[in-house]
């Protein structure tokens, strides 16, 4: 299901009894979002008895924007992506992944386990024309805006071809919801010289050389939070372990920022001169913000929030994937892959 009118509703279909918190979270997402973007409707899909009793509580109704879809079932934190895909048909979670594939919503948003949630999708929508494996994407804060990155998690081991393709995904979301026409792609490696790295990373270079993406070469670690390119790549092993290393460092800071300013009366005395400054750090490297992951290469559009986010930061993962239904990515993707196969057949 595509969006093919600016003035159509944008329907969402929500794992409303996914991630840590459920319908305490998810529902209170739910209803304050609708207030601020007329353009929704949602689908909380799970327990009726459960979703209509939280949506009272928020002080919301169910109505022509806002809808509960009963699932019997639901996809457990713990549960194994083959227990979750084969024993429970009728999760929320899978449920929300129908209504896509059926054409009722034109996104997913869940909470979910991330493993159950790519592996469902994967086997509901199946993947777009040309595209191996999907991949998870998000944004990240850099010294300058954002980056989108990826795999985070989605495919331990890529090849350089599948590498080609988070590429190519990645530069096309970019493009879409960043409003960037030629996006820059980089290669996370170990070094910015051509003669680093392994024979697979050094294989993807050479593909990216040779296809019309904007490609600026090797990316470091580090470099990632200086805004070197506006997509960079890497395969999901690397990103998930730089992910959660960065989340980790993050953590750590806080942590000892707030010891050092409660030592003694002096430095809370300084804390508070230096509030304004620390409030508006907070706020631009907030976590929160940036909530919504994108699970590119299928045919369909699915959103993974965070499994601990709060409100706010789910309602954010709910405008991504708003933001995705607007600019159509799927098909844009897709385009952009015929456009690459195009130009193969031409060099051949």
């Amino acid at each position: 299901m595509s969006k093919k009118n600016t003035n159509d509703m944008i329907i969402i279909a929500l794992d409303a009894m996914g991630g840590d918190h459920g319908p305490d979270v998810t529902v209170s997402a739910a209803v304050h979002i609708l207030q601020r973007h007329p353009d929704l409707k949602l689908i909380l899909v799970g327990d009726s008895n459960i979703l209509e009793s939280a949506v009272s509580e928020e002080g919301g109704s169910v109505s022509d924007r806002l809808v509960v879809e009963h699932a019997s079932e639901v996809v457990e934190m713990t549960d194994l992506p083959s227990h979750a895909l084969r024993k429970k048909k009728d999760s929320s979670m899978r449920v929300a992944i129908n209504l896509v594939k059926d054409g009722v919503a034109h996104a997913c948003v869940s909470a979910g386990n991330t493993g159950a949630l790519m592996a469902t999708a994967r086997f509901v929508l199946k993947t777009l024309p040309g595209i191996d494996r999907p991949a998870i994407c998000t944004a990240l804060p850099t010294i300058s805006g954002h980056t989108h990155v990826l795999d985070l998690g989605a495919n331990v081991d890529s090849s350089a071809e599948h590498l080609l393709e988070f590429a190519v995904m990645g530069s096309v979301l970019t493009s879409a919801v960043d409003d960037n026409p030629n996006p820059t792609v980089g290669l996370l490696n170990i070094g910015e010289e051509e003669i680093k790295g392994n024979e697979r990373v050094k294989e993807a270079a050479r593909l990216f050389n040779e296809c019309n993406l904007n490609y600026v070469g090797f990316i470091e670690g580090d470099g990632i939070y200086m805004n070197p390119a506006d997509v960079v790549v890497c395969d999901g092993f690397i990103g998930n372990v730089m992910l959660k290393a960065s989340e980790g460092v993050a953590k750590m800071f806080g942590a000892y920022l707030k010891k050092e300013f409660k030592r003694n009366i002096f430095t809370r005395l300084s804390a508070l001169a230096a509030y304004p400054v620390l409030k508006a750090f907070k706020k631009r490297l907030d976590p929160r913000s940036y909530n919504g992951a994108s699970l590119l290469g299928l045919n369909g559009i699915v959103v993974k929030s965070h499994g601990g986010a709060d409100a706010y930061a789910f309602g954010k993962a709910i405008l991504e994937a708003r933001e995705e239904v607007i600019k159509d990515v799927p098909n844009q993707i897709r385009r952009k892959l015929e456009s690459q196969l195009e130009i193969a057949k031409e060099e051949q």
